[in-house]
């Protein structure tokens, strides 16, 4: 990336960059300490609340299992090429992974997923809220406490056994936030503590809370919401994660500001900006000839969007589009096919999405819809002509997305480098149930040159783009206003692109790459309980 930072010299501009984000911090600090110092306020009211959330996942040919990873293409195989991703690091690590299988004789992946909220809301006089929520997301069989075989009773090991799903569930401090309104009779709100953030239709930042893995996000986070009649501002500044003291300048920080205009009835309109900041230190490459640089910068990812949603009519519709720029060296260490990795890595990516429905006014009142979704990626995982400078390949990073468009290649809102186009009716047959039928196709962007087997790792061939077709049922019952049941089948038509391999997985640091030409299939059925 050319640019004033580049001409400075890297040491002198991370000094100068760490030395604004200490001012910009101390700023933050004093507006969130100064503002509490004046509100005084008595507890008016207390509301108890909580969700039981439960889901049984039923998923065949899918999935590497056992797994969880299985390896595609070996280091050998992939000589001199910077192939990137955790997995791939130094030297190409285990060469190039895939978790999905699209094999029959994989085992199937079957599990129940629950996960409990309860929280604690308190009003105080002067419009201040306090609000404390904990939650817990396990499988079911994690946490029993005996032995039948021996009848030996022992404590659970909550958060201490590997599970199918990562560390085993424990109770957590989900959100814990104070927030004061109309500060000094002005449309002025700061929310201060852990807490969800959730912006337009969580394109890039939601809740987590999609199934299936709806195991919630929440964020350490300053936020100020602007709220006039016909728009609203919100900045917030927020931790991810904290490097002190072992680095005093190794923290990774997520700001934005996001702004929606409602001036026109029915239809919304949003700017957005979003940075991530990782300065968490990598270690330097072996020191190459004169004039090259072995150290790595600061990650300064900059995201800048706009979107519009809205109703006219029987018509309804959204159109979101956001740019990603910035340096990338978090992700430009992991593309290290030998003792270097790349020191320039950059972002530069687009995403788009859109959604037109039209609803019509007969029996079963259906909504007929189409849409897409492109997130861009690159794919430069060839042999490097120089050794000291592998080319990375960085895709659109999706953030913390709450938006999943497949179980079968989007399953962690991970999917980029890619598209996928949708067609779909939404209908209600009954006064309490509603049903959804959509079909979707989903194509590589930039695909990957595979190796050919008995040859050297510079002669590849291009995978295929078509990863696969989706086609998808879900029902919903509303029991009552407070309990609702689903359930769903999804079946994947496997394509070319997903026996081939193409990095689309993991904001496009993984492949996805089948061991087999088989198709896959998703089940399930759940409840939700708020109260």
């Amino acid at each position: 990336m050319v640019g004033f930072g580049r001409c400075w010299g890297k040491a002198e501009y991370a000094e100068e960059k760490s030395v604004m984000k200490r001012r910009i911090t101390g700023v933050v600090l004093f507006v969130v300490l100064a503002i509490p110092m004046a509100v005084q306020a008595d507890l008016q009211n207390v509301q108890v609340g909580g969700e039981v959330r439960l889901r049984a996942n039923f998923v065949s040919s899918t999935l590497a299992a056992p797994g969880p990873i299985e390896v595609r293409y070996t280091p050998a195989e992939l000589a001199g090429r910077p192939i990137g991703g955790p997995f791939a690091f130094p030297n190409n690590g285990l060469g190039a992974v895939s978790y999905l299988s699209w094999n029959r004789r994989s085992n199937n992946t079957n599990f129940v997923e629950q996960r409990t909220r309860l929280h604690v809301s308190a009003d105080f006089t002067d419009n201040v809220n306090a609000f404390v929520e904990f939650d817990s997301y396990d499988v079911w069989g994690e946490d029993f406490r005996s032995d039948y075989l021996t009848g030996v009773d022992s404590r659970s090991t909550t958060g201490l056994t590997p599970t199918l799903l990562g560390p085993d569930g424990d109770v957590s401090l989900y959100q814990a936030y104070i927030e004061a309104r109309e500060l000094y009779g002005t449309p002025l709100a700061i929310r201060i503590g852990r807490q969800e953030l959730s912006f337009g239709s969580e394109f890039l930042v939601g809740k987590g809370d999609k199934a299936p893995l709806f195991r919630g996000l929440s964020f350490d986070a300053v936020r100020l919401t602007y709220a006039g009649q016909t728009f609203t501002v919100d900045g917030w500044m927020s931790k991810l994660a904290e490097g002190s003291p072992a680095e005093e300048d190794g923290d990774v920080d997520f700001y934005g500001i996001y702004g929606t205009c409602k001036a026109i009835e029915n239809v919304a309109f949003d700017l957005y900006w979003l940075y991530l900041r990782d300065a968490r230190a990598l270690p330097s490459d072996p020191v190459g000839p004169a004039g090259f640089d072995p150290t790595y910068d600061p990650t300064e990812l900059h995201t800048i969007g706009a979107r519009s949603a809205g109703k006219t009519g029987a018509f309804d519709f959204e159109a979101e589009v956001a740019y990603q720029f910035g340096d990338m060296d978090q992700a430009g260490f992991t593309f290290k096919p030998g003792l270097y990795g790349d020191h320039d890595a950059d972002a530069d990516a687009w995403a788009a999405k859109l959604e037109v429905g039209y609803s019509f006014d007969c029996p079963w009142k259906p909504r007929l819809f189409v849409g897409g979704v492109y997130f861009g990626g690159e794919d430069n995982r060839t042999v490097s002509a120089n050794p000291l400078y592998p080319r990375s390949s960085v895709s659109f990073n999706r953030l913390f997305s709450n938006q999943i468009y497949s179980g079968f290649v989007d399953l962690n809102n991970d999917f980029s480098n890619g598209y996928d186009v949708r067609i779909g009716v939404l209908t209600f047959p009954m006064e309490k149930l509603v049903m959804l039928l959509c079909v979707s196709y989903f194509g590589a962007d930039d695909t990957f040159d595979m190796p050919v087997a008995g040859q050297p790792s510079s002669v590849t061939k291009s995978s295929g783009s078509h990863m696969g077709t989706e086609s998808y049922l879900a029902l919903f019952y509303n029991y009552s206003k407070d309990l609702q049941f689903d359930a769903g089948w999804a079946h994947w038509f496997r394509g070319e692109g997903a026996f081939d391999g193409n990095f689309v997985e993991w904001n496009g640091y993984m492949l996805n790459k089948g061991s087999a030409h088989n198709d896959g299939d998703y089940i399930y059925v759940g409840s939700t309980l708020k109260f």
